[in-house]
């Protein structure tokens, strides 16, 4: 483990934990990271949250042009004493879900890989963002997350886990949990595990546009109220009962049913049948 107190006294830092600044340290998990992270020629590396650096270092070892975002200004001014000097290295110091990523795309074909040790408040904003908002922009997205939100992420129907934010990842992507992370790893030590995992976009989507927004409305119906029946859960998106009726018995299933059981491609039917109700 590398200590860094005396790097934050250096810069008048102190993690807050409200923030969630719990800085990976164990270098045998920052080498699995650099592993693991795969970045081909002619796409650029995106660090959100490059907090102290360390994933930094591994990330610029990939010899690709590397852009890193961090919102603390004590945190930001580390990093360019850090690396002013870097080759293909850019430092901006924003909020990345107020960024325009469009615009730190490189030329086609070329495309952004995330790479990210991020707070985990930012963890369910950041995915559904890159996912639903920039289509096409991501290669891949690498996150370090809570463990319980990468069992969300790859859980399956009518299990606990299973709710919106399964459906939105499995709809959008192919979700890897690469390995986990204990707390020791991290300074300060958080009080859960963590675990690195990567989202790889499809190339095409199943919906689009006015039919991907009914989807998306009636996922969130169906699992902010998932100990519902499907017939009960349904009434949330305001279409008539006759509508509602129709489109459960076009999808085949019962309105007794669940929606919380259902898995991804039931629920893509049933949604194109409500939108051709």
């Amino acid at each position: 483990m590398t200590s860094l107190g005396r790097l934050f006294s250096e810069h008048g830092f102190r993690p807050r934990r409200s923030q969630g600044q719990n800085f990976l340290v164990d270098r045998e998990m920052l080498d699995r990271i650099e592993r693991t992270v795969d970045c081909p020629p002619g796409d650029i590396l995106l660090e959100v949250g490059g907090g102290t650096g360390l994933l930094t270092e591994r990330l610029l070892k990939l010899c690709r042009p590397l852009l890193v975002v961090e919102k603390d200004p004590k945190l930001h001014a580390l990093l360019e004493r850090k690396f002013m000097t870097a080759t293909a290295f850019q430092l901006v110091k924003a909020d990345i879900l107020e960024m325009d990523l469009a615009a730190c795309a490189p030329l086609p074909p070329g495309r952004i890989v995330l790479a990210g040790n991020i707070p985990y408040y930012l963890t369910t904003p950041l995915i559904i963002r890159t996912l639903s908002d920039y289509k096409g922009l991501f290669r891949r997205i690498y996150l370090m997350v809570q463990r319980e939100v990468a069992d969300r992420l790859r859980a399956r129907p009518g299990t606990k886990a299973w709710g919106a934010l399964s459906v939105c990842a499995s709809y959008y992507s192919r979700v890897t949990v690469h390995f986990t992370v204990p707390a020791a790893s991290f300074q300060p030590a958080p009080k859960v595990e963590s675990a690195f995992i990567s989202l790889e976009p499809f190339e095409k989507t199943a919906l689009e546009g006015k039919s991907e927004e009914l989807f998306f409305r009636m996922v969130r119906a169906v699992f902010q109220s998932r100990r519902k029946t499907l017939w009960n859960s349904l009434k949330l998106l305001g279409k008539s009962t006759d509508v509602v009726r129709a489109g459960i018995e076009k999808a085949g299933l019962s309105p007794e049913v669940r929606g919380e059981t259902l898995d991804l491609p039931a629920l893509i039917l049933l949604s194109k049948a409500l939108e051709n109700g």
